[in-house]
């Protein structure tokens, strides 16, 4: 199969994080490892097939890692790869505008 071209590099990123949960999931991993679990309650409108689409997704465009630890019951923990901590500047400058344009918006 031959790899998918791009008209332009900003195509490529919007594949690779576009979407309406893939950029908040990478922004909750910014600051370390969480479990399914803690992904689903610091996003509480995502459901969880759409969670776990995405992180496959994710994971294979190498941009997050998942661990399986062995044990009983299995936990396994998700965290951004050496690739996923290059998009931490676009996160912080996509925080800030969402800070300075939508302060009316914001819970927090």
């Amino acid at each position: 199969m031959a790899a998918k071209k791009y008209n332009c590099p900003v195509e490529l990123t919007l594949d690779r994080i576009g979407g309406k949960w893939k950029v908040v999931i990478l922004w909750w991993l910014r600051g370390g490892s969480k479990r399914f679990g803690e992904l689903m309650q610091l996003m509480p409108d995502i459901s969880q097939k759409v969670l776990t689409s995405q992180l496959r997704e994710l994971e294979a465009d190498g941009l997050i890692e998942r661990q399986v630890f062995a044990e009983s019951p299995p936990r396994v923990e998700y965290s951004l790869s050496a690739h996923g901590l290059t998009l931490k500047p676009i996160m912080e400058l996509m925080c800030e505008w969402g800070k300075v344009n939508g302060q009316e918006h914001l819970s927090f």
